[in-house]
């Protein structure tokens, strides 16, 4: 895995302030890890098991490990926040006080 670094300049022209548009992009990160965490659950959920609850036995389940691939090969979260956020994907707004 290669580590591609972001000059915060890059993110300072887009956003008001770096440091907040760091936090929008951590926000949508936990979002999109939600949503993968119950994409991934439902496909599992779909998969059929053996019958037996035994955690001891090894049995390597092919559906269950092409779906882990699957979800192993995907852009981590982190990156996809950041990549919406220099691509203006990401739209927010402060709240008003009351």
């Amino acid at each position: 895995m290669e580590i591609n670094p972001i000059d915060l300049r890059v993110i300072d022209e887009r956003a008001a302030n770096v440091y907040e548009a760091i936090i929008v992009a951590s926000k949508r990160s936990r979002q999109i890890n939600d949503e993968n965490k119950i994409e991934f659950n439902a496909l599992l959920s779909t998969i059929p098991t053996t019958g037996t609850d035994d955690e001891s036995e090894d049995i390597e389940n092919p559906a269950q490990l092409k779906i882990s691939l699957d979800f192993e090969t995907r852009e981590k979260p982190h990156i996809q926040a950041l990549n919406e956020l220099l691509e203006s994907k990401i739209e927010y707004e402060y709240k008003k006080p009351n």
